[in-house]
Order: C-alpha cells, then structure tokens, then sequence
C-alpha cells in the first residue's frame, strides 16, 4: 500500500513539474522580455539625461543581480518565488524612476521652451541696443560736429585773450603810472598838510605866547588839564574859555585857506593822571570818562566857534597813556593834559 501512495506520488510530481516549467518559463521569457524593453527604455533615457548615469548604473547593478537569480533559479522554487517578489519590487521602483524621469525630462522640456522666449525676448532686446547704438552713434557724429565748432570757438576766444592780454599789459602799465602819480599827488598833500600844520603851530605860538603850561610835543600841541578845567570836572573855565577862543579863531582862520580836496582833521585828545577819579555826584566813574568828557567839551565848543564838526575828533584815553612816569606832582601834572593835533582823516 505504501508503494502504491509512492506511486501515486510520483506520478503526481511528474505530472505537475513540467506544467509548472511551462508556466516558469513563459513568465522567464516574459519577464526577460519586460527586461528588455526596460533596458532599451533605459538606454533612451540615458541617452536623453546623460544626468541619469548613477540610476542607470543602479539598474544595471539590479538587471545583474536579476541574471544571477535567474541563474539560481533552478536550486528551488522558494527562492525563484523570492527573487521573483525581488524583481517585482525592482521593477516597481524602476517604473518608479522612469515616471521621474520622465516628469524631469517634461520640466526640461518646459525649460528649453522658456529657453526659447528667453532667446526670443534677448533678440528683441539686441535689435533695441542696436537701434540705440546707431542712434548714439547719430548723437557721436552730432558731437563731434559740436566739438569741431567749439574748438573754432576756443581759437577765436584764444586770440581775443591774446589781445585782452595785451591790453592788461597795457592796462598795467598805465596803472602803475597812475599809481607813481598819485603816491607823488599824495606826498605833494602830505606835505601841504605838513605845511599848513606847521603854519598853524605857528600861530598858535603867536596868539598864546610862551606859556609854560602849553608846550609843543612831536606833532602835538599840548595843554595842562588846568588851563581848561577844574580838579574831577569836564567844564571849561573862564580862563580856558579864553585860550579855546584864541585857539578857535586860529583853526577858522586855518580851515579857509586848507583846500577842500585835503583830508585834514584836528583831533583832540583828553588824558588823566593815575589817580583815582574824585569828582563829586558820581558822574564820572572812571578817569576814561573824565578823559572823554573833557575832549568833547573841547569839541562842542569849537563847534559852537564855527569850525565844522566833520573837522573834528574826540578821544579820551585815561590815564594809559602818560607821558612823564613817576608819581610826583609834577609827572602827574604833566599827564593831566589836553592835546591838539592836525592830521589827515
């Protein structure tokens, strides 16, 4: 009985073993044909994406790996069954990779065709540039034209500047002779000024007489403060009244005979000694304003003896500027002076 169940058996395996070879094989061939068909899509693709080769070299890794489990094929049906699920899985991805693939060859494609405007708006922008360049080259022509006729213009406005150069020498040359005449018109007032100072020094020796409180310093006719006023007061009294009378009808008469064209102005100074002011009533606050006061009483009473104001100057100076040093009474009365000078304006 057993050897008839083995019988049975192995008419069993015999009958099904063929079948199934058939069926392997027919499924070897098409899938060796699906191969191919991968490899020849493979190739175009390679061909296409030449960026693509580490793919392709996967795949080939994998079509080898496929050869050899082809190859193994007939240890066993469990590991035909294994590396048939194994292809498939390759296979799935291999499509996987070719609709990739093919998505990128589709990107590219919409690449070259925004290539293409991207050329097409490059031409159009180069016809511009190359209107524009013959246009500039109309305007370099234009300036060129330009920079002929400035050039004509420079040369003729070199020539007039030769000639205003030789004009300025000229120029020059009269100007330094009108300058040598008037230095020479200017020393001839200056010593007319000299002259009519001298005159009038002159005089005023003669109508105040020798007086040993009016002296002569340098160009300055010099008074002691007390011909004129009291101790701390800027009012002339009767005795100064007197003297500036004399003095006033001098400088009238001097005033008519000085031309008009010279300069001339009598300036009168005022100085204090370095004592302290003492007047009383706190008008003065300082020995400046004693000084300034003083000159102007001197000042407004030759203007009330005719002599025009724009002839006349008043400074006061206190008491810096001294012209004996020492503290005795008589370096101090010297000091306390009013003095007279005649010079230009």
């Amino acid at each position: 009985m057993m050897a008839a169940a083995a019988r049975t058996r192995r008419a069993t395996r015999s009958d099904y073993w063929p079948s199934f070879v058939d069926v392997l094989t027919n499924l070897l061939l098409v899938f060796i044909f699906l191969l191919t068909i991968f490899a020849l899509s493979q190739f175009l693709l390679t061909q296409e994406v030449s960026s693509r080769d580490e793919v392709l070299a996967r795949l080939n890794n994998q079509i080898a790996e496929l050869t050899e489990l082809l190859a193994l094929e007939r240890a066993g049906q469990s590991e035909v069954t294994a590396n048939l699920s194994t292809l498939q899985a390759s296979l799935d991805t291999a499509q996987s990779e070719r609709e990739r693939l093919r998505s990128l060859l589709d990107s590219q494609s919409d690449v070259a065709l925004n290539a293409g405007d991207r050329v097409a708006q490059l031409t159009a922008e180069l016809d511009e540039e190359t209107q524009v360049s013959q246009r500039a080259l109309a305007q370099v022509e234009l300036l060129n034209q330009q920079i002929s006729a400035l050039r004509r213009q420079i040369a003729a406005l070199e020539d007039a500047l030769g000639a205003s150069e030789e004009r300025d020498r000229e120029s020059q040359t009269a100007i330094a002779d009108l300058g040598r005449r008037l230095n020479v018109a200017l020393a001839q007032r200056v010593q007319e000024l000299s002259r009519y100072r001298s005159d009038f020094f002159g005089r005023l020796r003669e109508i105040l007489g020798d007086r040993p409180d009016i002296r002569i310093v340098g160009d300055r006719f010099v008074f002691q403060s007390e011909v004129f006023f009291g101790t701390g007061s800027d009012e002339i009294g009767d005795e100064g009244l007197t003297e500036l009378g004399k003095l006033a009808d001098a400088v009238v008469e001097l005033a008519q005979e000085i031309p008009e064209d010279i300069p001339w102005v009598l300036r009168i100074d005022g100085h204090t000694d370095k004592r302290p002011i003492t007047s009383t009533g706190g008008r003065f606050q300082s020995n400046w304003d004693l000084s300034s006061g003083r000159a102007i009483s001197v000042v407004r009473y030759l203007i009330d003896r005719g002599i025009p104001p724009d002839r006349l100057v008043a400074a006061g100076f206190g008491e810096f500027q001294p012209i004996e040093e020492g503290d005795s009474d008589e370096a101090l009365a010297k000091n306390r002076r009013i003095e007279l000078k005649l010079t230009e304006r």
